[in-house]
């Protein structure tokens, strides 16, 4: 994530296609409680710097730091992947959210060729309800 994907007063995270899977940029509504981490992060990070989450050696994390870490705190069982896979069992199961608005949240292409002509829109309000409500039930746990 860099400073410059980030505008915080449309609260929201604006990934390029280049460093998507399927190369089409995604939108990501900004919780109150994502918006709070990287306010208290600024404070220790210039926003001149690119990186929002800045490596101790600067630049960016590697693909593996977050394995890394889970390893070094006990957790060699928990998978990085495993966190998208939460979310997606927590929204599909126990909340009235739409599997569209959960698969659009985890960039997943929806429905069929067809469809996805017709769809236009990116149902981005929906997806900013849900991940106010992921951030809520995290704040929980």
């Amino acid at each position: 994530m860099t400073w410059a994907e980030v505008n915080l007063d449309a609260k929201r995270w604006t990934i390029p296609g280049e460093r998507m899977k399927a190369d089409k940029e995604h939108i990501v509504p900004l919780s109150g409680s994502a918006l709070a981490v990287l306010e208290a992060v600024s404070h220790y990070n210039s926003r001149a710097k690119d990186f929002v989450f800045v490596a101790p050696r600067g630049g960016s994390y590697s693909d593996m730091a977050l394995s890394q870490l889970l390893k070094r705190m006990g957790h060699a069982n928990i998978t990085v992947h495993g966190f998208r896979s939460t979310f997606r069992d927590w929204a599909g199961g126990t909340t009235q959210f739409g599997r569209e608005e959960v698969e659009m949240a985890l960039a997943h292409t929806v429905a069929s060729a067809v469809e996805r002509a017709y769809r236009r829109g990116t149902a981005l309000e929906k997806r900013r309800k849900l991940m106010e409500s992921w951030a809520e039930f995290c704040a929980q746990v």
